[in-house]
């Protein structure tokens, strides 16, 4: 197994490691990232995940440009979807976080970043390609439980807000055909 999901477009980060020996892929995180803050479409995301954000670029940009972040997926308000990181390797996308009385989540998940903020909607073409980048993790990974999908705010709460109240929890529940999602 690969770990590059066909259907994305693949752009490699460095900002990732190997997983723990014996660590299974058993969570998925949702999260919610604009680059210039509310701003849509432009290429930062994809250059900071890169390490390729120009500082000069935005005054934002200074605080966060030398940061070493990634995701496994990014979907794009299109529903475009770039994949960063191989499935079976660490992303660095969840920071300080804890599930379940574990610790370091990058070291079990796997992150998914919608293109967006807590506060507008994200797009119907976000929640089609959000279901089936679910679907095809679970089959890559089928130790990730159909019910193990949560947000950042759930593995880091106080700290991570994302992906906030304006994404529709009961929506992907019913498009991945569950009860309910877990919250920590």
């Amino acid at each position: 197994m690969s770990g590059w999901l066909q259907g994305c477009t693949q752009v490699p980060s460095a900002n990732c490691g190997e997983r723990p020996e014996g660590a299974s892929v058993d969570l998925i995180v949702l999260h919610n990232i604009s680059l210039p803050p509310d701003e849509f479409g432009g290429p930062y995301i994809e250059q900071l995940f890169t390490n390729t954000l120009s500082p000069q670029e935005h005054p934002y940009f200074e605080a966060i440009a030398d940061l070493e972040v990634s995701a496994h997926f990014l979907i794009k308000r299109t529903g475009e979807v770039i994949q960063f990181v191989p499935t079976q390797s660490a992303a660095w996308h969840a920071g300080v976080s804890l599930w379940r009385g574990r610790e370091r989540c990058n070291d079990f998940s796997i992150g998914i970043e919608l293109e967006g903020t807590d506060t507008h909607l994200y797009t119907n073409e976000q929640y089609e390609r959000l279901g089936e980048i679910i679907v095809k993790c679970r089959d890559a990974h089928p130790e990730i439980p159909r019910d193990a999908i949560v947000g950042h705010s759930d593995i880091a709460p106080g700290r991570k807000t994302d992906p906030g109240d304006s994404f529709d929890w009961q929506r992907i529940q019913k498009k991945l055909g569950l009860d309910a999602l877990p919250r920590n």
